[in-house]
């Protein structure tokens, strides 16, 4: 008879990546694939989600059950299980505490977020072999762009669910781009306080709704974008740089409006510039001794 602890174990230690991706995807800045690398389940992760096949809904509707069970024998269904369990179980956790601190400390959150994107923007343009003309131009054309986004925090579009659904799309195929947090694109579309309120109270139409626009988003553009990352890396690279620093204009004006940002929120920005070169040298540590 088998020893089954192992897999116990094994299903903890995925657990606990779980939580800790959990906790960095719920942050603005910071990616949560950036954690599966380091922690060294990053192939693995792409793997499972490689192989998930958008056919297998038309074995199912089509009532192909040997197909469909086929289809479900190829996925890594206990590792997927497992490790959403430990990111959803961070996102519950975390989702009261970064509320308290938007409500009682916006201007040392805000400077904190702020931190982190500018330093991810810089590690992003710094991916870019060799700049030249045409990246400045699409660096440029990134940050016009990032800049009207970023003025969305001053529409208020609501919440709907078909809101959510397109914020989803949107956030969940951020996630798959290189430097891209998911909760970066939810708090451009002002949508970030709201859902963190909808996690915390459990509120299921709005999560399911941000949670299928984003399966959604993945199944349609996931090949497109990684098609472009791989054809045209220098423009596409240069345009999430100018993207995010663009954008970061939300950022600044939220925290304005709650207090003197320089005065009040200037270690809270270096702090966030910290954890960012902490994490960008873990990530280069533990890719470069394979682990």
């Amino acid at each position: 008879m088998s020893n089954p602890r192992p897999d116990i174990r094994g299903h903890a230690g995925i657990y606990l990546r779980g939580l800790m991706m959990g906790a960095c995807d719920i942050i603005p800045g910071v990616s949560g694939g950036t954690i599966a690398l380091i922690t060294g389940i990053y192939e693995r992760l792409v793997g499972a989600i490689g192989s998930i096949d958008p056919a297998s809904l038309k074995h199912l509707a089509r009532g192909d059950f040997a197909s469909f069970r086929r289809d479900l024998e190829s996925l890594d269904i206990p590792f997927l299980v497992v490790l959403l369990a430990g990111i959803g179980t961070s996102f519950l956790l975390m989702s009261g505490i970064i509320l308290s601190l938007l409500a009682n400390h916006a201007v040392g959150t805000y400077s904190f977020f702020l931190g982190l994107i500018l330093a991810s923007a810089v590690l992003i343009f710094l991916e870019i072999r060799s700049p030249g003309v045409a990246t400045l131009a699409y660096l440029a054309i990134g940050a016009g762009a990032g800049y009207l986004l970023g003025g969305l925090g001053n529409f208020d579009v609501g919440h709907s669910l078909p809101v959510l659904f397109l914020t989803g799309m949107v956030a969940l195929c951020a996630m798959i781009l290189p430097g891209i947090s998911g909760a970066y694109m939810t708090l451009v579309l002002n949508q970030y306080e709201f859902m963190l309120a909808a996690l915390r109270a459990l509120s299921l139409p709005e999560i399911v709704a941000y949670i299928a626009g984003g399966v959604t988003g993945l199944l349609l553009f996931t090949r497109g974008l990684k098609y472009l990352l791989k054809t045209h890396p220098e423009a596409m690279l240069a345009l999430l740089t100018g993207l995010m620093l663009g954008s970061a204009r939300m950022l600044w004006e939220k925290g304005s409006l709650a207090g003197n940002m320089v005065a009040g929120g200037s270690v809270f920005f270096i702090a966030g510039l910290v954890v960012v070169g902490a994490v960008e040298y873990l990530k280069r540590r533990y890719a470069g001794s394979g682990a």
